[in-house]
Protein backbone atom coordinates (compact mmCIF):
# COMPACT_ATOMS: atom_id res chain seq x y z
CA UNK A 1 0.00 0.00 0.00
CA UNK A 2 2.65 2.49 0.69
CA UNK A 3 4.43 1.68 -2.43
CA UNK A 4 1.46 2.45 -4.32
CA UNK A 5 0.60 5.75 -2.52
CA UNK A 6 4.11 6.84 -3.15
CA UNK A 7 3.52 6.99 -6.91
CA UNK A 8 2.72 10.14 -9.33
CA UNK A 9 -0.72 10.31 -8.21
CA UNK A 10 -3.25 12.50 -6.15
CA UNK A 11 -4.45 9.23 -3.90
CA UNK A 12 -3.48 8.67 -0.61
CA UNK A 13 -2.42 5.55 1.84
CA UNK A 14 -5.68 6.33 3.53
CA UNK A 15 -7.57 6.85 0.45
CA UNK A 16 -6.48 3.00 -0.98
CA UNK A 17 -7.07 1.50 2.25
CA UNK A 18 -10.69 2.38 1.97
CA UNK A 19 -11.28 1.18 -1.19
CA UNK A 20 -9.56 -2.01 -0.58
CA UNK A 21 -11.32 -2.22 2.51
CA UNK A 22 -14.85 -0.96 1.16
CA UNK A 23 -14.81 -2.80 -2.59
CA UNK A 24 -11.94 -5.30 -2.64
CA UNK A 25 -13.96 -8.51 -1.99
CA UNK A 26 -13.88 -12.30 -3.41
CA UNK A 27 -17.41 -11.48 -4.55
CA UNK A 28 -16.48 -8.48 -6.64
CA UNK A 29 -12.94 -9.71 -7.84
CA UNK A 30 -14.43 -13.13 -8.95
CA UNK A 31 -17.17 -10.71 -11.22
CA UNK A 32 -14.71 -8.17 -12.38
CA UNK A 33 -12.28 -11.33 -13.37
CA UNK A 34 -15.50 -12.85 -15.24
CA UNK A 35 -15.80 -9.40 -17.04
CA UNK A 36 -12.28 -9.54 -18.13
CA UNK A 37 -12.34 -12.66 -19.60
CA UNK A 38 -15.49 -11.91 -21.50
CA UNK A 39 -14.08 -8.72 -23.07
CA UNK A 40 -11.31 -10.08 -24.06
CA UNK A 41 -13.50 -12.95 -26.01
CA UNK A 42 -15.33 -10.83 -27.54
CA UNK A 43 -12.21 -8.49 -28.61
CA UNK A 44 -10.17 -11.42 -30.18
CA UNK A 45 -9.73 -11.62 -34.05
CA UNK A 46 -10.47 -14.98 -35.19
CA UNK A 47 -8.57 -14.72 -38.20
CA UNK A 48 -5.13 -14.65 -35.45
CA UNK A 49 -6.71 -16.62 -32.06
CA UNK A 50 -8.93 -18.95 -33.79
CA UNK A 51 -12.97 -19.32 -34.27
CA UNK A 52 -14.27 -20.28 -31.51
CA UNK A 53 -13.08 -20.83 -27.20
CA UNK A 54 -13.87 -23.93 -26.48
CA UNK A 55 -10.98 -25.79 -25.13
CA UNK A 56 -9.50 -25.25 -21.41
CA UNK A 57 -6.51 -26.83 -19.69
CA UNK A 58 -6.68 -27.59 -16.02
CA UNK A 59 -3.87 -27.72 -13.49
CA UNK A 60 -2.60 -26.29 -10.04
CA UNK A 61 0.47 -24.51 -8.98
CA UNK A 62 2.06 -24.58 -4.99
CA UNK A 63 2.15 -21.77 -3.46
CA UNK A 64 3.84 -21.34 -0.01
CA UNK A 65 1.80 -20.11 2.99
CA UNK A 66 2.42 -19.69 6.80
CA UNK A 67 1.87 -22.52 8.87
CA UNK A 68 -0.74 -20.87 10.96
CA UNK A 69 -3.37 -21.19 8.60
CA UNK A 70 -5.55 -24.42 9.24
CA UNK A 71 -5.54 -25.45 5.34
CA UNK A 72 -1.61 -25.03 5.07
CA UNK A 73 -0.23 -28.80 4.43
CA UNK A 74 3.11 -30.52 2.79
CA UNK A 75 3.25 -31.07 -0.22
CA UNK A 76 4.11 -34.48 -1.62
CA UNK A 77 4.88 -34.19 -4.83
CA UNK A 78 7.31 -31.69 -4.31
CA UNK A 79 10.99 -32.73 -4.06
CA UNK A 80 11.78 -30.20 -0.91
CA UNK A 81 9.20 -29.86 1.68
CA UNK A 82 7.13 -27.10 1.17
CA UNK A 83 4.11 -25.83 3.25
CA UNK A 84 1.25 -23.80 1.68
CA UNK A 85 -1.84 -24.49 -0.62
CA UNK A 86 -2.67 -25.18 -4.13
CA UNK A 87 -4.50 -22.68 -6.57
CA UNK A 88 -6.05 -24.28 -9.39
CA UNK A 89 -6.50 -22.71 -12.75
CA UNK A 90 -9.18 -23.14 -15.82
CA UNK A 91 -6.82 -21.55 -18.11
CA UNK A 92 -8.60 -20.90 -22.04
CA UNK A 93 -6.44 -22.56 -24.52
CA UNK A 94 -6.94 -20.58 -27.71
CA UNK A 95 -5.43 -16.97 -25.99
CA UNK A 96 -3.55 -18.17 -22.31
CA UNK A 97 -7.25 -16.13 -20.32
CA UNK A 98 -7.64 -17.87 -17.38
CA UNK A 99 -11.65 -18.19 -17.10
CA UNK A 100 -11.84 -19.98 -13.13
CA UNK A 101 -9.77 -19.96 -10.29
CA UNK A 102 -9.87 -21.87 -7.21
CA UNK A 103 -8.07 -22.07 -3.75
CA UNK A 104 -7.72 -25.75 -2.56
CA UNK A 105 -5.60 -28.00 -0.13
CA UNK A 106 -2.84 -29.73 -1.16
CA UNK A 107 -4.48 -33.13 -0.06
CA UNK A 108 -7.83 -32.36 -2.54
CA UNK A 109 -8.89 -34.07 -5.19
CA UNK A 110 -7.73 -32.49 -7.93
CA UNK A 111 -10.89 -34.22 -9.91
CA UNK A 112 -13.51 -32.03 -8.09
CA UNK A 113 -11.46 -28.70 -8.61
CA UNK A 114 -11.61 -29.67 -12.49
CA UNK A 115 -14.88 -30.08 -12.64
CA UNK A 116 -15.96 -27.10 -10.66
CA UNK A 117 -13.56 -24.86 -13.06
CA UNK A 118 -15.64 -26.43 -16.16
CA UNK A 119 -18.87 -26.17 -14.81
CA UNK A 120 -18.73 -22.55 -12.57
CA UNK A 121 -16.42 -20.70 -14.78
CA UNK A 122 -19.14 -18.05 -15.42
CA UNK A 123 -18.18 -16.50 -18.46
CA UNK A 124 -19.47 -17.12 -22.22
CA UNK A 125 -17.52 -19.40 -23.19
CA UNK A 126 -18.75 -23.28 -23.76
CA UNK A 127 -16.72 -26.05 -22.51
CA UNK A 128 -16.16 -29.13 -24.98
CA UNK A 129 -12.61 -30.10 -23.62
CA UNK A 130 -10.92 -30.17 -20.95
CA UNK A 131 -6.85 -30.96 -20.86
CA UNK A 132 -5.08 -32.64 -17.77
CA UNK A 133 -2.12 -34.17 -16.30
CA UNK A 134 -2.69 -37.23 -14.87
CA UNK A 135 -3.81 -36.26 -11.43
CA UNK A 136 -6.64 -34.84 -12.72
CA UNK A 137 -7.68 -38.01 -14.94
CA UNK A 138 -8.69 -40.63 -12.80
CA UNK A 139 -11.65 -42.95 -13.71
CA UNK A 140 -14.24 -40.84 -11.35
CA UNK A 141 -12.90 -37.95 -13.99
CA UNK A 142 -13.44 -39.61 -16.80
CA UNK A 143 -16.59 -40.95 -15.72
CA UNK A 144 -18.24 -37.80 -13.94
CA UNK A 145 -17.07 -35.56 -17.63
CA UNK A 146 -19.10 -38.25 -19.87
CA UNK A 147 -22.12 -37.35 -17.65
CA UNK A 148 -21.53 -33.63 -17.96
CA UNK A 149 -21.20 -34.02 -21.89
CA UNK A 150 -17.85 -32.63 -22.09
CA UNK A 151 -14.13 -34.36 -23.51
CA UNK A 152 -11.27 -35.16 -20.82
CA UNK A 153 -8.09 -35.06 -22.28
CA UNK A 154 -5.24 -36.12 -20.94
CA UNK A 155 -1.76 -36.18 -21.09
CA UNK A 156 -0.69 -39.56 -18.70
CA UNK A 157 2.82 -39.66 -16.92
CA UNK A 158 2.95 -44.10 -17.21
CA UNK A 159 0.70 -44.55 -20.22
CA UNK A 160 2.87 -47.64 -21.12
CA UNK A 161 1.32 -49.78 -18.35
CA UNK A 162 -1.94 -48.81 -18.56
CA UNK A 163 -4.68 -50.90 -19.50
CA UNK A 164 -7.38 -51.06 -22.23
CA UNK A 165 -10.99 -52.48 -21.03
CA UNK A 166 -12.97 -54.39 -23.75
CA UNK A 167 -16.65 -54.07 -24.64
CA UNK A 168 -17.72 -57.64 -24.05
CA UNK A 169 -16.53 -60.79 -22.89
CA UNK A 170 -16.13 -62.50 -26.54
CA UNK A 171 -14.32 -59.56 -27.50
CA UNK A 172 -11.00 -60.13 -25.34
CA UNK A 173 -9.74 -63.02 -28.11
CA UNK A 174 -10.92 -60.27 -31.10
CA UNK A 175 -7.69 -58.20 -30.56
CA UNK A 176 -4.58 -60.27 -30.83
CA UNK A 177 -2.13 -58.03 -30.98
CA UNK A 178 -3.20 -56.24 -28.35
CA UNK A 179 -3.52 -59.16 -25.96
CA UNK A 180 -0.76 -57.57 -23.29
CA UNK A 181 -2.49 -54.25 -23.03
CA UNK A 182 -6.21 -56.05 -22.75
CA UNK A 183 -7.96 -56.38 -19.68
CA UNK A 184 -11.53 -58.10 -18.06
CA UNK A 185 -14.80 -56.45 -20.27
CA UNK A 186 -16.66 -53.18 -19.30
CA UNK A 187 -19.97 -54.48 -16.40
CA UNK A 188 -22.32 -52.81 -18.66
CA UNK A 189 -25.07 -54.65 -15.76
CA UNK A 190 -24.00 -52.22 -13.31
CA UNK A 191 -24.12 -49.06 -14.70
CA UNK A 192 -27.31 -49.91 -16.17
CA UNK A 193 -28.87 -50.70 -12.82
CA UNK A 194 -27.03 -47.29 -11.24
CA UNK A 195 -27.76 -45.34 -14.30
CA UNK A 196 -30.59 -42.99 -12.71
CA UNK A 197 -28.80 -42.38 -9.26
CA UNK A 198 -25.35 -41.24 -11.38
CA UNK A 199 -27.51 -39.03 -13.58
CA UNK A 200 -28.94 -37.66 -10.52
CA UNK A 201 -25.30 -36.50 -9.28
CA UNK A 202 -24.35 -35.47 -12.46
CA UNK A 203 -27.75 -33.16 -12.48
CA UNK A 204 -27.21 -31.93 -9.12
CA UNK A 205 -23.58 -30.73 -10.15
CA UNK A 206 -24.82 -29.31 -13.36
CA UNK A 207 -27.87 -27.33 -11.25
CA UNK A 208 -25.55 -26.35 -8.61
CA UNK A 209 -28.03 -27.68 -6.31
CA UNK A 210 -25.05 -29.36 -4.23
CA UNK A 211 -21.10 -28.65 -4.43
CA UNK A 212 -18.94 -30.95 -6.91
CA UNK A 213 -16.66 -31.55 -3.74
CA UNK A 214 -19.56 -32.93 -1.47
CA UNK A 215 -20.78 -35.33 -4.12
CA UNK A 216 -17.71 -36.64 -5.28
CA UNK A 217 -16.01 -37.26 -1.81
CA UNK A 218 -18.49 -39.85 -1.53
CA UNK A 219 -16.76 -41.20 -4.17
CA UNK A 220 -13.80 -42.66 -2.71
CA UNK A 221 -12.12 -46.47 -2.86
CA UNK A 222 -13.01 -46.42 0.81
CA UNK A 223 -17.09 -46.77 -0.28
CA UNK A 224 -19.14 -49.43 -1.70
CA UNK A 225 -21.56 -46.70 -2.90
CA UNK A 226 -23.45 -47.92 -5.78
CA UNK A 227 -23.10 -44.63 -8.17
CA UNK A 228 -19.59 -45.15 -7.52
CA UNK A 229 -19.51 -48.62 -8.57
CA UNK A 230 -20.98 -47.63 -11.64
CA UNK A 231 -19.50 -44.22 -12.25
CA UNK A 232 -15.96 -46.19 -12.29
CA UNK A 233 -16.88 -48.89 -15.09
CA UNK A 234 -18.32 -45.64 -17.12
CA UNK A 235 -14.80 -43.70 -16.76
CA UNK A 236 -13.04 -47.08 -17.69
CA UNK A 237 -15.05 -47.22 -20.65
CA UNK A 238 -14.50 -43.57 -21.36
CA UNK A 239 -10.42 -43.76 -20.98
CA UNK A 240 -10.55 -46.94 -22.73
CA UNK A 241 -12.27 -44.82 -25.52
CA UNK A 242 -10.11 -42.58 -25.39
CA UNK A 243 -6.34 -43.98 -24.49
CA UNK A 244 -7.77 -46.07 -28.03
CA UNK A 245 -7.85 -42.87 -29.88
CA UNK A 246 -4.88 -41.44 -28.17
CA UNK A 247 -2.14 -43.95 -29.15
CA UNK A 248 -3.78 -43.40 -32.93
CA UNK A 249 -4.00 -39.89 -33.31
CA UNK A 250 -0.76 -37.92 -33.64
CA UNK A 251 -2.88 -34.58 -33.85
CA UNK A 252 -4.34 -35.07 -30.83
CA UNK A 253 -1.47 -35.97 -28.99
CA UNK A 254 0.56 -32.70 -29.87
CA UNK A 255 -3.03 -30.84 -29.19
CA UNK A 256 -2.66 -32.33 -25.93
CA UNK A 257 1.03 -30.94 -25.30
CA UNK A 258 -0.01 -27.75 -26.85
CA UNK A 259 -2.73 -27.48 -24.08
CA UNK A 260 -1.19 -28.58 -21.25
CA UNK A 261 1.80 -25.90 -22.58
CA UNK A 262 -0.86 -23.41 -22.39
CA UNK A 263 -1.36 -23.47 -18.41
CA UNK A 264 2.29 -24.30 -17.69
CA UNK A 265 3.05 -20.74 -19.17
CA UNK A 266 0.38 -19.13 -17.36
CA UNK A 267 1.82 -20.71 -14.34
CA UNK A 268 5.14 -19.57 -14.89
CA UNK A 269 3.75 -15.81 -14.56
CA UNK A 270 2.62 -16.23 -11.21
CA UNK A 271 6.12 -15.83 -9.54
CA UNK A 272 6.68 -12.81 -11.77
CA UNK A 273 3.50 -10.88 -10.39
CA UNK A 274 3.57 -11.91 -7.10
CA UNK A 275 7.34 -11.43 -6.11
CA UNK A 276 6.51 -9.70 -2.62
CA UNK A 277 7.00 -11.48 0.40
CA UNK A 278 8.64 -14.72 -1.60
CA UNK A 279 5.27 -14.95 -3.12
CA UNK A 280 3.70 -16.39 0.30
CA UNK A 281 0.52 -16.14 1.20
CA UNK A 282 0.94 -14.34 4.61
CA UNK A 283 -2.45 -14.09 6.29
CA UNK A 284 -3.67 -17.16 8.27
CA UNK A 285 -7.44 -16.47 6.94
CA UNK A 286 -8.84 -18.23 4.33
CA UNK A 287 -10.75 -15.18 2.66
CA UNK A 288 -7.35 -13.24 2.63
CA UNK A 289 -5.86 -16.43 0.73
CA UNK A 290 -8.21 -16.59 -1.40
CA UNK A 291 -8.76 -12.94 -2.05
CA UNK A 292 -4.35 -12.26 -3.02
CA UNK A 293 -5.25 -15.60 -5.33
CA UNK A 294 -8.20 -13.61 -7.38
CA UNK A 295 -6.25 -10.22 -7.50
CA UNK A 296 -3.42 -12.54 -9.23
CA UNK A 297 -6.08 -14.19 -10.93
CA UNK A 298 -7.16 -10.03 -12.21
CA UNK A 299 -3.84 -8.61 -12.75
CA UNK A 300 -3.17 -11.42 -15.20
CA UNK A 301 -6.12 -11.01 -17.06
CA UNK A 302 -5.65 -7.75 -17.58
CA UNK A 303 -2.47 -8.73 -18.63
CA UNK A 304 -3.59 -10.91 -21.32
CA UNK A 305 -6.77 -8.41 -22.41
CA UNK A 306 -3.88 -5.51 -23.06
CA UNK A 307 -1.49 -7.82 -24.43
CA UNK A 308 -3.86 -9.16 -26.97
CA UNK A 309 -4.80 -5.64 -27.73
CA UNK A 310 -1.34 -4.80 -28.30
CA UNK A 311 -0.44 -7.49 -30.48
CA UNK A 312 -3.63 -7.31 -32.80
CA UNK A 313 -3.15 -3.21 -33.07
CA UNK A 314 0.57 -4.34 -33.87
CA UNK A 315 -0.24 -7.14 -36.49
CA UNK A 316 -3.00 -4.43 -38.77
CA UNK A 317 0.54 -2.74 -39.56
CA UNK A 318 0.63 -2.77 -43.20
CA UNK A 319 4.52 -3.98 -43.06
CA UNK A 320 2.77 -7.21 -40.68
CA UNK A 321 0.18 -7.77 -44.10
CA UNK A 322 1.39 -11.89 -44.58
CA UNK A 323 4.38 -12.06 -42.74
CA UNK A 324 3.03 -14.68 -39.96
CA UNK A 325 2.90 -18.19 -40.99
CA UNK A 326 0.63 -20.96 -39.38
CA UNK A 327 3.32 -22.44 -37.38
CA UNK A 328 4.08 -18.44 -35.99
CA UNK A 329 0.07 -18.47 -35.13
CA UNK A 330 0.45 -21.40 -33.04
CA UNK A 331 3.23 -19.83 -30.77
CA UNK A 332 1.43 -16.51 -30.69
CA UNK A 333 0.70 -15.93 -26.94
CA UNK A 334 -0.51 -12.93 -25.10
CA UNK A 335 1.02 -14.07 -21.62
CA UNK A 336 4.07 -12.25 -21.63
CA UNK A 337 5.49 -9.89 -19.18
CA UNK A 338 8.23 -8.02 -20.67
CA UNK A 339 6.46 -4.88 -21.31
CA UNK A 340 5.79 -5.12 -17.24
CA UNK A 341 7.89 -3.43 -14.54
CA UNK A 342 6.96 -4.78 -11.53
CA UNK A 343 9.36 -2.53 -9.61
CA UNK A 344 9.72 1.06 -8.84
CA UNK A 345 7.00 3.83 -9.10
CA UNK A 346 3.73 3.17 -9.44
CA UNK A 347 1.45 5.55 -11.34
CA UNK A 348 -2.00 5.19 -10.41
CA UNK A 349 -3.60 7.69 -12.89
CA UNK A 350 -7.05 6.79 -13.93
CA UNK A 351 -7.09 9.79 -16.38
CA UNK A 352 -5.12 7.99 -18.33
CA UNK A 353 -5.96 5.83 -20.70
CA UNK A 354 -3.45 3.33 -23.75
CA UNK A 355 -4.35 4.42 -26.71
CA UNK A 356 -5.23 0.78 -28.54
CA UNK A 357 -8.13 -0.23 -30.19
CA UNK A 358 -11.30 -0.49 -28.03
CA UNK A 359 -13.28 -3.35 -27.44
CA UNK A 360 -16.29 -3.88 -29.59
CA UNK A 361 -19.32 -1.48 -29.32
CA UNK A 362 -17.72 0.83 -27.43
CA UNK A 363 -16.06 4.21 -29.08
CA UNK A 364 -12.20 4.30 -29.10
CA UNK A 365 -10.64 5.21 -25.96
CA UNK A 366 -8.32 8.04 -27.50
CA UNK A 367 -11.30 9.98 -29.23
CA UNK A 368 -13.86 10.57 -26.85
CA UNK A 369 -16.79 13.14 -28.25
CA UNK A 370 -15.75 15.78 -26.33
CA UNK A 371 -12.07 15.79 -27.51
CA UNK A 372 -11.31 14.70 -23.85
CA UNK A 373 -9.28 11.89 -22.88
CA UNK A 374 -11.99 9.46 -20.04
Amino acid sequence: MRAVAAGDHPHTEDDLRYVRRRYLTVESCREVARIIANATFAARHSALWGEGTTAVASDSTHFSAFDQNIFTEWHSRYRRAKRGVLIYWTVDVAGSMAVHSQLISCSASEVHAMVEGAMRHGTDMEIEQNFVNSHGATFVGFGITRLLDFDLIARFKQINKMKLYVPGRGDQSSYPLLAPALTRPIRWEIIEHNYDLMMKYATAIRLRTASTEALLRRFTSETTHPAYAAMLEVGRAQRSIFLARWLRDRDLQRETESGLNVVENYNGVNDYIRFGKRGELASNRREEQELGMLCLHVLQSCLGLINTLMIQDTLTLPEWQGVLTDADRRGLTPIFHSNMTPYGEIQLRTDRRLELTSLPGEARLDQQPNGQRP
